[in-house]
This record gives structure tokens, sequence and C-alpha cells, in this order.
């Protein structure tokens, strides 16, 4: 079964599964009436108890000797400039980091943190140095297409490159449905897929009526809303449609012998009907770092909804508005002025500190729920049963009550701080030298 198959016959489980799911949340389980009532099973097992694979590097494609040859020379003229290579071993990233804690306590680094993040509210990425970002922008995966990882635009650009190649090895009908929305703007793909169903219906219910075997392609509504839409066409001639003159007009003309080999038109209709975006999962570019690094927190332009130039103008237009209103904001306009700041982000960095000074860091959609944060910090630790929790500098600690708010919900969002703590840290207070984090992921330190 090809790759554009597997797709559809996917969606059409889920929308099984979803209607006998509803179905038994509307109906519930038959008892009889003299049976006595059973409980309800405990809720009280822990949602975060799921275990979850480490990070696993993106693959990489083999060198060429060429490049090999290049590598080498680039490492040798290196080693020339300092012998010394940055040490990834367990022992050596624990004393490094211990001592960069320790310099940290001294300097009173710790009662500044919430200071320092929430001033890249204001520090954003416009111009500025690249070496000060926090990280180098937001990720994407796209397991349909392939395994690697890429920003979403160089995605729009690859997915359509595997949408037309998929469309000249088979499967016309259903690749062209698919390329209407993944390579068209929103609202010129629904009329497109809203006009290419009206001719297929009418095709299906009066198969013998001739006003419906022929379209003009001259037609006002068929130019503006069809014919150039990229997949439009594909579908009209995968369905059975071919180019003729008529009266030296061109038209499309159905026949059923012209029709795709093992594609129906009702099956055509669902497709276009059901078919969306090819789904892309974010990366949490995961990163490990020593105290030094987790100062940098300047995000770059890929977590704002809006363009550079907006965010600055928005920022000026809400410090002059503060500056004229200073003393006459009531609660709810102070509220009303947070929400709207909060809407301008898309992504949220999220840092864990442990308490051996370490930091891990991970990319997140504001509309991730708090339970996904446990989740990855679940999935980074060595022992991945132990009983945590999450402190935030200033809601405190979540409880499971939490669990399902969103990150936007909660306020921790365009970057936010966030202690890791055991029982046995938080009752005797101890720092130590205890490592809680898989071993392999202390390759992911980089050097300063």
């Amino acid at each position: 079964m090809s790759k554009i198959k597997k797709f559809f016959s996917k969606k059409k489980e889920e929308a099984a599964a979803f209607k006998v799911k509803l179905m038994g949340n509307s109906m519930g389980e038959g008892h009889k009436l003299n049976t006595p009532k059973q409980e309800a099973p405990s809720s009280s097992s822990n949602s975060r108890g799921r275990k979850y694979e480490a990070y696993v590097p993106p693959k990489r494609n083999e060198l060429s000797n060429e490049a090999r040859a290049a590598a080498a020379a680039a490492l040798a003229r290196i080693d020339k400039k300092t012998s010394r290579e940055f040490n990834t071993s367990l022992s050596a990233v624990k004393a490094q980091a211990k001592r960069e804690l320790e310099a940290e306590r001294r300097q009173k680094e710790e009662a500044s943190a919430t200071a320092e993040v929430s001033a890249s509210t204001t520090s954003t990425s416009s111009g500025g140095d690249n070496r000060n970002l926090a990280c180098e922008g937001v990720f994407f995966r796209c397991p349909m297409v392939s395994d690697e990882i890429l920003p979403k635009k160089d995605w729009k650009v690859k997915i359509k490159e595997f949408l037309y190649q998929q469309l000249e090895e088979g499967d016309r009908g259903l690749t062209a449905c698919l390329i209407i929305h993944n390579c068209n703007v929103k609202e010129k793909a629904d009329d497109c897929i809203a006009t290419l169903v009206r001719y297929l219906e009418n095709l299906i219910t009066n198969p013998t009526d001739e006003k419906f075997l022929k379209i003009r392609m001259s037609n006002k509504i068929f130019s503006e809303k069809v014919r150039y839409v990229e997949g439009a066409l594909d579908v009209l001639y995968a369905a059975g449609f071919s180019e003729v003159q008529i009266d030296d007009e061109p038209f499309l003309l159905w026949t059923r012998e012209q029709t795709e080999q093992d594609l129906d038109l009702p099956t055509l209709v669902d497709a276009l009907k059901n078919s969306e975006c090819i789904p892309l999962e974010l990366d949490r570019n995961l990163k490990v770092l020593l105290p030094s690094q987790a100062r940098r927190v300047v995000l770059p332009n890929d977590f704002y909804r809006l363009a550079p130039e907006e965010i600055k103008k928005e920022q000026q237009l809400r410090t002059e508005a503060i500056q004229q209103a200073q003393m006459l904001r009531t609660k709810a306009m102070r509220e009303r002025e947070e929400q709207r700041t909060l809407r301008m982000y898309r992504y949220a960095l999220i840092r864990v500190k442990f308490p051996n000074g370490l930091f891990i860091q991970g990319t997140f959609n504001v509309y991730e729920k708090i339970s996904d944060i446990f989740e990855f910090v679940q999935s980074c630790l060595a022992d991945e049963t132990l009983e945590f929790n999450l402190v935030a500098t200033s809601e405190g600690k979540f409880g499971e009550e939490d669990m399902d708010k969103t990150l936007f919900d909660c306020k921790i969002i365009p970057n936010s701080l966030l202690l890791f703590c055991t029982e046995a840290s938080s009752s005797d207070g101890s720092t130590g030298d205890v490592n809680y984090l898989k071993e392999e992921l202390f390759m992911l330190v980089q050097a300063m």
C-alpha cells in the first residue's frame, strides 16, 4: 500500500473510532435494574506514569570521500589551534556544572533568574546577534515524508516535492486531493474543493445527463475557483475528464473509461472532503545546558505569530499606552494587556533546572498541556519511574489538577524556568552531586 493510500486509510480508521467513542459516551453500558451499581474504576493512577523513549538525534546521510577528506583537514587545522577538546564524559560535565553552579551562587544568580527569563519578552530577535539566541529556531518532523528535522518553511517545499513525486508514481486522484490542501492558501483550496465536489456529485447523481458530462473551461466559476488551483485539474483528470475542443472552445469532457483504475467517483468525493494538510510534529529540539549557557534567553523570530517589524511596532504602541495611562489602568485592563501579550506567541521555550546545576531545554506549542512537559522531562531521566515534580518560579508546584491545563493557561510563555525536585531533594534541601539525566544526553552538552 502506498503512503497516500495509508494516509487516507488512517483517516477512515480515526473517523470510525471517533464514532464508536461518541456512541459509547452517549449511550453508556447497559445493566439490569436489579443489579447493584458497580463502583467506577479508580482514577488515582498517575497520568504521567507512561514510559517515553529517549531523544534520538536525526539520522544523517553518509559523507562522500571528498567530504571526509575535507572534514579531516578541518579537524587537523583545529587541532593545531587547540589540543584541548571539550570532554562530554559524565564526570567532566558534572565537575564543570558544579564549578559554574558555585559561581552562580556567589553572584546570587538564582534570585534574578526570573527577571532574566522575563526580559526576553522585550528582547526580541530583531537583527540581534544570533549567538545570543536561546535556540536556532522551531523545527518539525514529518514521518509520512522522511525522517528529517526541518523548519516549517523547508517542510512546505519538501512536502510539495513529495506529493508531485507521488502524483507521477500513481494514486493520481488521492494525491491531487492532498496537493490542493498542501500547495494552496486555505481560502482558495476550500472554494476549489467545494466546486469539485459539486461537479462530481452531479455526475454521480445524473451520470447520463449531458450537461453534467462536460465543463466549459472558460466558465467564470471554473476559471476563478478551479483552473488555476494546484492539483485541481489532476483531480478532474483522475475522475475521467479529458480536455477536448468543441466549436473551437476548450471543454473538459467526462467518460467512464477515462476514470483512473481502482478509483470510483464516491471515493474521490470522500477524499476531497476528508483530505487535509499533511501533519507536522513539533520537534522538542532538546538541549542540555550548563548554568552559564542557560543565561541566553533571546528567542528567534519563529516563536512569534507576528513579523519582527510588527512585534517592534506593537511593543512601541504598548509602551506609549502604558506611559499615558499608568495611573488609571484597572485590573481588567491589565489582564487584557497580559492576554494580548501572550497571544503574540506560537511556541514556548521551557527550561528545567536540576539540583546539580544542569538544564534541559525543549520547544513546545503554547497550547500543549503541562502533562506534556512532565512527559518530556520523564523521557530524559535515567530512571523513568522516578517520582518528581516541577516548580514554576511564579506559580509554585504543579499538581494533578494542572496536568490538563495548557502552557497558555498557566502563563508560562514565551519562556519559563522550572525547577526539578523530588521528595528526597525537597525534604533535606540537598542539591548534592546526584545525576538524574541519561548519560547519552551528555553528548548534547556543547562547549562554550
